[in-house]
């Protein structure tokens, strides 16, 4: 590969980005989105370059970039691509200009503070998460995640509790409380896994590099190694959010305004999952397999838990939001699966949860703009005054339910088989969220956009062509990955399979009634 630093670029041009919104007059507002937008459309235009240049079939990790950082606590500064890094990277790279145009003039309108530089401070902040996010998906020393991981949480928490509704203080407190004690606990895990490592002969000292911890194993005590996966997993079940662990999700994505939300759920809370499939499970094989059938327990409860909630909401934001915990329930199923349908049907879910909860949670937040209200009883017949706002609700609330034909199906798809090869209890539950997902949405939208216009719903106004260029895109994705997802899984097979290797597993040998898996009669 090039010499050319280009994940540090990557990175390091959307916070440049931010420092030049920020410099900017006061009173350029309209050059500070644009310039924010602008940057994010660069980024972008370089993660599709590494996407081309990316060989699936190549070494595991790509582009990587090693610097020396601390000598002295074994810590490097080093970045590196795999197929799940990649196009969780790109996942990242797509929606940010996307979320920065629908959130146009969230900035404009915040509440309290010193309005003047609002508009600049929005901005800025999105782009500091953006590339705080990619940090987090591309680096490979442990120490240098761990430093990204928390320190999203900032510029996060600022959008939220600066930006949001009445009750953004209490959401955004909430947020950080949550995640800041999942960091601590992890913080604990990240320096016993130091000390493990200064241990142990093999590292010559302590290490933080991922590479080496992976290839050259752990070799501690059973029951150490087990409280360092649960130090990591701890921290990246809140972040998911994994069930029981998800209270701070919902108000803080009612209370965040729609784009702040989405760069939540859809960019933020990846980094919880990736962590799970990267970290846990590769840096300690034996005790993600003995803890595996507890959190697929947990993911199960959250799936129907979630989808259960979530029908039962009267907020169409907050009821989006419980959706979310369903999916990634789904997600982190099939990560501890341990199989390749599983392990590659989370990741591809990544994606298509990002796509379809930016298309439905905007197209929502568009349509709260215009009324004033949340509540779904305040709505009615909007599809008589704005058919293109409602048609492609109803694609992305079909997206949500996980429609064939639309992105998510398939990896909700290879989740399930994956999960029923191995735990096959737990793939028949989950299997009733579907029927559940199929009522949510459908009655939300029956409930909105059909029947007579309800009073106060005539003035509503349709898509207009900057709301139109936000949902078009992504509506093509949904379309595009539903019928044709072999490129992204083209990327996404190997790396999983590699993890497989990594922690010891293999997909369970088909069985035919009347055999047993080596084909004999029983």
């Amino acid at each position: 590969m090039s010499g050319f630093p280009w994940l540090t670029v990557l990175w390091v041009l959307p916070l440049v980005g931010a420092g030049v919104v920020l410099a900017l007059p006061v009173d350029r507002r309209a050059l500070a989105k644009s310039v924010a937008v602008g940057v994010s459309v660069v980024v972008l235009c370089l993660a599709v370059v590494l996407a081309i240049r990316f060989d699936p079939t190549g070494e595991q990790y790509q582009f990587v970039e090693s610097h020396a950082w601390i000598p002295a606590f074994g810590t490097r500064y080093i970045l590196g691509l795999d197929g799940i890094a990649l196009v969780l990277v790109l996942l990242t790279a797509v929606l940010v200009p996307l979320l920065l145009l629908a959130g146009w003039n969230d900035g404009d309108s915040a509440p309290d503070y010193d309005r003047r530089r609002m508009a600049h401070t929005y901005v800025a902040l999105t782009l500091m998460v953006e590339a705080m996010v990619i940090v987090s998906f591309t680096a490979l020393d442990v120490l240098l995640f761990y430093i990204f991981f928390e320190a999203m949480l900032i510029p996060m928490y600022f959008l939220i509790g600066g930006f949001g509704g009445a009750g953004r203080s209490y959401a955004a407190v909430k947020f950080l409380l949550y995640n800041l004690f999942g960091g601590l606990i992890m913080l604990a895990a990240v320096i016993g896994l130091y000390v493990v490592t200064a241990r142990q002969d093999a590292f010559a000292g302590g290490t933080f590099d991922f590479r080496v911890i992976v290839a050259e194993g752990l070799d501690a005590d059973p029951g150490v190694l087990k409280a360092l996966f649960l130090g990591f997993m701890f921290a990246f079940a809140v972040k998911a959010p994994l069930w029981p662990f998800h209270t701070w999700l919902p108000g803080a994505a009612v209370e965040a305004t729609p784009a702040s939300a989405v760069l939540m759920m859809a960019v933020v809370d990846k980094v919880g999952t990736f962590g799970m499939l990267r970290f846990c499970l590769q840096m300690f094989p034996d005790a993600s397999a003995y803890f595996a059938p507890f959190v697929t327990v947990l993911a199960v409860i959250g799936i129907i838990y979630g989808a259960v909630l979530a029908i039962g909401q009267t907020d169409v934001m907050r009821l989006i939001a419980y959706t979310s915990i369903s999916h990634f329930g789904f997600i982190i199923l099939g990560i501890f699966a341990m199989t390749s349908q599983g392990q590659a049907g989370s990741t591809l879910y990544m994606v298509n949860h990002g796509i379809s909860t930016a298309a439905l949670f905007l197209i929502a937040g568009f349509l709260v703009s215009r009324r004033g209200t949340r509540l779904i009883a305040d709505y009615g017949g909007v599809q008589k005054v704005a058919p293109v706002m409602a048609g492609t609700f109803l694609v992305a609330g079909l997206a949500t339910l996980s429609l064939p034909g639309l992105a998510p199906f398939i990896s909700e798809f290879l989740v399930l088989v994956g999960t029923f090869s191995r735990y096959q209890i737990a793939a028949v539950v989950a299997t009733l969220a579907l029927v559940l997902a199929a009522i949510y949405v459908l009655w939300l939208y029956q409930r909105m956009m059909t029947g007579p216009l309800k009073e106060g719903n005539e003035t509503v106004r349709d898509l207009v062509r900057r709301e139109i260029a936000v949902v078009a895109p992504l509506i093509a994705l949904l379309l595009v990955l539903g019928v044709y997802p072999k490129p992204v899984l083209d990327v996404i097979t190997p790396a999983v399979s590699h993890v497989l290797v990594t922690v010891g597993q293999h997909d369970p040998a088909p069985t035919v009634a009347g055999q047993d898996s080596e084909g004999g009669t029983p």
